[in-house]
């Protein structure tokens, strides 16, 4: 349920809900909004509590969360949620863009990737240092020197550094060189995972499972801002139908879907729900025509070449001309890149 506080609550009058809520076995997570305060009360339901935190002198009202996700929901939270760090800003009427290489294979290949991104426009840059693979023998990426290589880029151009967590294991090693956590498709439902990410206090970008529905990304998303870290940015990467003329298939109806029931920022790959170069700009522009709040696009010096995901990655001069075509679009709907 949600506890919603009078306007002339103070820090004091809303700790001491708070921590009413705590003491009837129920977590409690306040929301600041820019008129008033909120607290989402999350638990198993028992009898006489709506009535008891209706009757405080510092509450005005209490409502019931009727989404199976609590925290998530716009009914806990109306004012789209911002998600910032370093450059990087998704959400706010403002198109964020992380773009780089599937995977970091040496300090050159990812300096001159982040070089030719940022020269394009794109304020995060992505690169895997940890790898899941469908086959064992394919590359795993470089591990800890591969953060630390993506850790150089920044230092260099600034851009915020999003990178795979693969494990709970490896989350205190990965956030600290990382700058948002991404968590992989086939780790949506990684309970323990979603948890420790959400023990953080970095931004965390979780991907759509191939097969999982709406209302599961959402509760996956719960799991992360059930520990208490409000940094979720939900990614759409395409899930598997019948089709094979693509890699997976791209709702782009997720984003004015999810716009209804969450206030969560939305992040789309065209790379990955594509899995075709050409495929990828059209994509990306028609992303940010339905509202999108950001962009992950795989780039590579040179494609042919890549370790990991080159047909589906841009050369740095397809993903300038994407920027412009992207900007075009952005601009025709008041918006920013």
């Amino acid at each position: 349920m949600i506890v919603v506080m009078k306007k002339k609550a103070t820090d004091e009058m809303i700790q001491s809900v708070a921590s009413r809520i705590e003491q009837m076995g129920l977590k409690a997570h306040i929301i600041k909004g820019t008129e008033r305060t909120v607290i989402a009360a999350i638990g198993e339901k028992r009898n006489g509590e709506k009535q008891t935190l209706a009757g405080l002198d510092e509450v005005d009202k209490v409502v019931p969360i009727l989404a199976p996700y609590k925290v998530a929901s716009l009914e806990t939270k109306c004012e789209p949620t911002i998600v910032r760090t370093h450059n990087l800003v998704l959400g706010g009427g403002h198109v964020g863009v992380i773009a780089g290489p599937c995977s970091v294979e040496s300090e050159e290949q990812i300096l001159e990737s982040a070089r030719a991104v940022k020269a394009a426009g794109a304020t995060g840059l992505r690169g895997g240092a940890f790898k899941p693979r469908t086959s064992p023998y394919s590359f795993q990426g470089l591990k800890e020197d591969g953060l630390k290589m993506l850790a150089a880029a920044r230092d260099e151009t600034e851009l915020a550094v999003v990178t795979e967590v693969m494990t709970p294991e490896h989350v205190d090693l990965v956030a600290h060189y990382a700058d948002v956590l991404q968590i992989g498709a086939r780790n949506m439902q990684n309970y323990h995972l979603l948890q420790a990410v959400g023990e953080t206090d970095k931004p965390v970008l979780l991907k759509r499972g191939p097969s999982a529905t709406i209302d599961e990304f959402l509760l996956a998303a719960e799991y992360i801002l059930d520990q208490g870290n409000p940094n979720v940015v939900l990614c759409e990467r395409g899930v598997r139908t019948f089709e094979t003329h693509t890699r997976f298939t791209l709702p782009l109806a997720t984003v004015p879907y999810l716009r209804e029931r969450t206030h969560l920022p939305i992040v789309i790959d065209p790379s990955h729900g594509t899995g075709i170069a050409s495929l990828v700009p059209p994509m990306a522009a028609a992303a940010i025509a339905v509202d999108c709040d950001g962009l992950i696009i795989e780039v590579h010096p040179n494609p042919a070449e890549a370790l990991s995901d080159g047909a589906q990655s841009l050369t740095p001069d397809q993903f300038q001309d994407t920027m412009t075509r992207c900007r075009a679009v952005a601009n025709a709907l008041g918006r920013t890149i």
